[in-house]
């Protein structure tokens, strides 16, 4: 083992341990468990709900898959790479104060609590529900998956071994903090991703023999991967538009994200997260991804693409730094894991148990549940990941155009079209969902566009019809 390379990444967890244990005192001593474990007491500043934002964001799919991606396709993954920059900045001023009321209002703790009030429907929540946990399942094994592999790759270990190491560290820290713990070490995590990409990025510039050499060691080997348009011509102008649905517009939909906007203290929070977040988000995702281009002259052949972030940082930097350089991709892994293994829970235990099984249940009862159904989800997805594809980019992002296509559209028309109803929600989930998965898996990428693209329109469309065609008062359930 590479023991340099280890004790910096190791020393790093120590810290994330210690914040968990440290938070793990908040959800003690709190008077609202639910609140406390999964909004942290709704106390978000400006620079932490920035940095948990882009640490959830910023996951394994962008900081183990992405350069994987970038280093087969050249620059023109860069370039669609790039349309996430603007990402934080949409999800809050869409969402804005408005959501932020409403969720208050509602004593909403989580995004299906919102749903369940706004339109008064079971069924609404139950299909909401099985949608995050369906789709989130495959987002929590693409990130365990990654962090898996950066373990493989640092230590040498088999696989299966990586895999459970990682997993019984995330499980121990989300366990003990809940979203407290999340958010702070998120904002840790998020300041180790901005300087780690930074150095490596240089580092990797240096190896290469400067920008210019990179840039004719690339062009002799392929010109396409200087082009927009990808190693193979793939990257065509309509596929990178319709990209940003996925990564863009369609990220208002997903509750990993819409869970932060319900968290924050206050308005003035909120605009100091939207600049930081914006500025930090659009710097760690060029670096990133730019070092997946320049690594492919140094270290040509690698054939697990997402093995190319690890063995480029252990190639261009010393031992120590490569260290804590790879901090960066681990934290983003971690952030993402914790998110989404929260989420799921509060899915199991807040949307269905509590509203539907045993409304009566006790603070300790919904606690003991709430940490036994997070062992058990970490344990399923530990199995899910156990054979894993050669680039979980794909896995994560089929995980976002599911999300998106159920819940873009009940959240945001129901946000601010007052004649939007529990049919149109209902209508718009279920064609959203089933379209995607029928045209992802039979016609994906339907005239050149991104597969998410039909989908998400054809739920916009049934959102509307759903709501004009079946007029109802919306205290009625059904």
């Amino acid at each position: 083992m590479n023991w340099e390379v280890i004790i910096p990444l190791f020393l790093f967890l120590l810290i994330i341990f210690a914040i968990g244990f440290w938070a793990s005192g908040h959800v003690r001593a709190s008077s609202s468990f639910l609140q406390e474990y999964f909004l942290g007491g709704r106390e978000l500043g400006g620079l932490i709900l920035a940095m948990t934002m882009i640490a959830t964001y910023g996951s394994a799919s962008s900081f183990i898959g992405g350069p994987g991606v970038a280093y087969t396709e050249g620059l023109g993954w860069v370039l669609l790479s790039m349309t996430q920059v603007v990402t934080g900045y949409f999800v809050l001023m869409i969402l804005g104060k408005k959501f932020a009321i409403v969720t208050r209002k509602y004593q909403a703790i989580t995004l299906v609590d919102y749903l369940k009030h706004r339109y008064d429907s079971k069924i609404v929540v139950i299909t909401a529900a099985v949608s995050i946990i369906i789709f989130l399942f495959s987002a929590m094994a693409a990130q365990w998956i990654g962090g898996a592999r950066l373990i493989e790759s640092l230590t040498g270990l088999q696989y299966t071994s990586a895999l459970f190491i990682f997993a019984v560290s995330v499980l121990i820290y989300v366990i003990i903090g809940g979203f407290r713990a999340v958010a702070l070490t998120d904002t840790v995590q998020g300041i180790v991703m901005f300087f780690g990409t930074l150095i490596l990025l240089i580092a990797t510039i240096v190896a290469g023999g400067g920008i210019s050499n990179i840039m004719t060691d690339l062009t002799t080997e392929n010109p396409n991967l200087v082009t927009p348009f990808g190693s193979d011509g793939s990257l065509t102008p309509a596929y990178v538009s319709s990209f940003w649905i996925l990564v863009g517009v369609g990220v208002v939909g997903l509750p990993q994200v819409t869970i932060r906007a319900m968290s924050y203290k206050n308005a003035q929070a909120m605009h100091r997260a939207i600049i930081i977040g914006t500025i930090v988000v659009g710097f760690i995702m060029l670096n990133m991804h730019l070092i997946g281009v320049f690594a492919r002259p140094i270290l040509p052949g690698i054939e697990v693409g997402d093995k190319v972030m690890p063995m480029i940082a252990m190639e261009v930097l010393p031992p120590w730094i490569a260290g804590i350089v790879l901090a960066a991709p681990m934290a983003a892994i971690m952030s993402t894991v914790d998110s989404l293994l929260l989420l799921v829970s509060s899915a199991v235990v807040k949307d269905v148990y509590v509203n539907y099984i045993k409304p009566e249940a006790t603070q300790t009862q919904v606690k003991k549940l709430s940490f036994g159904v997070t062992g058990v989800l970490g344990i399923l997805v530990f199995v899910m990941a156990l054979d894993p594809p050669d680039l979980l980019v794909w896995l994560n992002l089929f995980a976002f155009g599911g999300l998106e296509a159920a819940f873009i559209w009940p959240v945001v028309l129901g946000l601010y079209w007052s004649r939007g109803n529990k049919y149109g929600a209902i209508a718009s989930m279920v064609v959203g969902v089933l379209s995607y998965i029928l045209i992802d898996s039979f016609y994906p990428e339907p005239l050149g566009m991104h597969s998410v693209t039909f989908p998400v329109l054809m739920s916009l469309i049934a959102y509307i019809a759903g709501s004009l065609l079946i007029r109802v008062e919306q205290k009625e359930s059904i």
